[in-house]
C-alpha cells in the first residue's frame, strides 16, 4: 500500500483504546529498524522528519528511503509526518515533497497568531489530502532543534482546546500534559506523572478528538546504564513512565512520540560495540547490531506501550 495519512489510524487508534507509534528517523538504519519491527508485528506506525532531521541527511533522500520502506512492508499502513515545523513554508515544503501529514508547530507564539498560521496550514495540506497536527501548550526539555526552559513550560489551557480546533480544522492536536523533550525529563527523586486529568478534560470537550503526546520517550535505564558503562555522561537522564503512557492511550491519545530512546538505544549498542571490538572500522559491522536495537526497542514500544500490535 502507498503512504498513507493518520485519519484512518487515528479513527481506529481512538475507538480501539491503543496509540500509534511516531518514531523520529534520521538515517537508512533507523527507517530499517522501526520498519522491520512494525512489519513483523502487523502494526501501523508513523514515520516523522524534524527540521533537523530534514538538515542532516537532506529531504530528499529521507523521502525515498521512506519509499523504499514503505515497498519492503506492503503489509501495514506507513505514514510520513514533518515533526514540529516552524513555519506554513515548512509544512508547505512536506507536503509538496509527498509527506502525508504534517506538524504545525505554533506553541511559542501568541495563541491567534498560532490560530492564524494553522489554518493557512490547514487549508493548503487538506488540498493535497494531507493531514495536519498542531500544539497547544509548551513542553520544556531539549530535543533536535526544540528548546524550552523548564520554567517557561505550560499546561495546554483546556478552555482554548474547543476554539482552537475549532477555527483551525487541525485533524489531531499535541497537548502539554507533563511530558518533556529530551532525556532529562525529570530530576533524581521526583515522581514522574502526566496530567490526566487534563487529558480527560481535553477529551471531554471534543470526543472522538485524537491527542498527541510529544516527549514521550521513557529513557529506558538500561540503555543509561550502557552508555555511562562504556564512557558516556549521562546522570540523571529520566523520562516518562511507560505506566502513564499506557494510561493516556487508553484514553484519547492516538499517537505518542518517541526520539529519545531511538537515540539512546543506537548510542548505547555502539560504544559497547566499540568497546568489545576495537579493531574494527568498517561502519557496517557497528550499524548492524545498532539497527537490530532499534527494532527491539521500537517492537517493545508497540508492543507493552501503544498497545497496536496487530492493528495493521
Amino acid at each position: 500500500m502507498p503512504l498513507v495519512n493518520t485519519t484512518e489510524m487515528f479513527k481506529k487508534a481512538y475507538n480501539g483504546g491503543y496509540a500509534i507509534g511516531a518514531f523520529n528517523v534520521n538515517n537508512m538504519e533507523i527507517i530499517q529498524g522501526i520498519t522491520e519491527a512494525a512489519g513483523e508485528l502487523k502494526s501501523p506506525v508513523i514515520l516523522q522528519v524534524s527540521k533537523g532531521a530534514r538538515a542532516y541527511a537532506n529531504p530528499t533522500y529521507l523521502v525515498k528511503l521512506v519509499e523504499a520502506a514503505v515497498i519492503e512492508h506492503p503489509e501495514i499502513p506507513i505514514a510520513l509526518h514533518l515533526d514540529h515545523g516552524p513555519s506554513f513554508e515548512m509544512c508547505k515544503a512536506c507536503v509538496d515533497d509527498g509527506f502525508t501529514s504534517v506538524m504545525y508547530d505554533g506553541s511559542s507564539k501568541p495563541y491567534e497568531e498560532n490560530v492564524e498560521e494553522a489554518i493557512r496550514v490547514v487549508e493548503y495540506a487538506h488540498k493535497y489530502n494531507v493531514t495536519v497536527e498542531a500544539e497547544l501548550g509548551t513542553l520544556g526539555g531539549v530535543e533536535d532543534e526544540v528548546s524550552v526552559e523548564a520554567d517557561k513550560a505550560m499546561y495546554t489551557d483546556p478552555d482554548q482546546v474547543q476554539d482552537f480546533v475549532t477555527r483551525t480544522g487541525v485533524d489531531s492536536l499535541a497537548i502539554a500534559i507533563g511530558t518533556s523533550h529530551g532525556a532529562y525529563k525529570f530530576k533524581p527523586g521526583q515522581d514522574p506523572k502526566l496530567r490526566l486529568d487534563i487529558l480527560k478534560e481535553v477529551s471531554d470537550r471534543l470526543p472522538g478528538f485524537p491527542i498527541v503526546l510529544h516527549g514521550a520517550s521513557s529513557v529506558p535505564q538500561k540503555f543509561v546504564e550502557l552508555i555511562n558503562q562504556y564512557g558516556g555522561n549521562m546522570p540523571g537522564a529520566i523520562g516518562i513512565p511507560e505506566s502513564e503512557l499506557r494510561k493516556a492511550a487508553a484514553m484519547a491519545v492516538c499517537k505518542i512520540n518517541v526520539d529519545s530512546d531511538i537515540r539512546l538505544a543506537m548510542t548505547a549498542c555502539i560504544r559497547q560495540y566499540f568497546a568489545e571490538h576495537p579493531d574494527h572500522f568498517d561502519p557496517r559491522q557497528y550499524l548492524a547490531p545498532a539497527r537490530e536495537a532499534v527494532k527491539n526497542m521500537v517492537a517493545h514500544k508497540i508492543t507493552d506501550v501503544m498497545g497496536c500490535a496487530g492493528k495493521a
